[in-house]
Order: C-alpha cells, then sequence, then structure tokens
C-alpha cells in the first residue's frame, strides 16, 4: 500500500498541473501557421490536458508516462478537433495503453526508431477519428516517472 502514495501522487500531480494550464490558456483558437510560398498553411491545436499513461510489469505499476500532444491539421480546423476532442483523447489512449502494454515505454524508448512506431499509431488513430483533416500527431512532451 505504500508503494502506491509516489504513484497516487505523481498522477494527482499530473492531473493538477494539466488543470491549472487549462485555466491559464488563452481563450480562442490557435493560431495558423504562416505558410511559405507554395506550402499550405496548418493549425498546431494543442490538447488541454496530458496523457498518463501507466507502466505495469508484473502486475504492478513501474513508472508513469506523461505525454502533451498537438494534432497539426488543415489550416481553420481547430475548432472541429475541440468539437472531437473527447473522441480523439479516447483512440490516443486506446494506442498509448496499448504502446504501454507492448513494452513500448521500457528502456531507451525516446529513439527515433522506438517513438516512429507511436507516431504512425497516434496519427493513424486521428485520421480514423478527424478524417483528412487530421495530417499529423507531434508529441511535444514526453516524460516517464519511475515508481
Amino acid at each position: 500500500m505504500l508503494r502506491l502514495v509516489p504513484v497516487v501522487l505523481v498522477v494527482l500531480g499530473a492531473l493538477a498541473g494539466g488543470a491549472a494550464g487549462y485555466l491559464a490558456r488563452s481563450p480562442g483558437e490557435a493560431p495558423a501557421a504562416a505558410a511559405a510560398p507554395g506550402e499550405v498553411a496548418r493549425d498546431y491545436v494543442r490538447l488541454n490536458n496530458q496523457f498518463v499513461v501507466p507502466v505495469v510489469e508484473g502486475g504492478q505499476v513501474r513508472a508513469l508516462v506523461i505525454l502533451s500532444l498537438t494534432i497539426e491539421a488543415v489550416a481553420g480546423a481547430s475548432e472541429e478537433v475541440y468539437l472531437r476532442e473527447p473522441r480523439l483523447r479516447d483512440a490516443f489512449l486506446r494506442v498509448l495503453f496499448d504502446h504501454a502494454n507492448t513494452g513500448g515505454f521500457r528502456g531507451a524508448f525516446t529513439a527515433g526508431g522506438a517513438l516512429e512506431l507511436l507516431r504512425a499509431a497516434l496519427r493513424e488513430a486521428a485520421v480514423r477519428v478527424l478524417g483528412p483533416i487530421a495530417v499529423d500527431v507531434l508529441i511535444v512532451d514526453i516524460a516517464r516517472q519511475d515508481a
């Protein structure tokens, strides 16, 4: 039971940080990025809350991985992304839990090749939920806290 206390504190801290970030954000949509000549304009829509993923080994939580994700979408699609955010978060959590359960967050999990599989799976999930307005999913923050 005492081993769960640090895990609970980390989860509560992550949730409090996410709530503070949500409350501190400025209202409105994310601005469209300026496009170079011949380049298509994009919106970068940062999802409001972080994703907290437990890493389970031997039936016990051994670590927590905390991620912040941003959706790269076609210009003007920010509102549509925010409207579908609950379904998007659900799809992302499924991908993240599968990645954790297959050992994706063990060892050198930030190595380029290791994260490329995760990025591809997140991109695929975003396209399933958002359709052609989803261009890519960017992992803007990632951290692992061992228990």
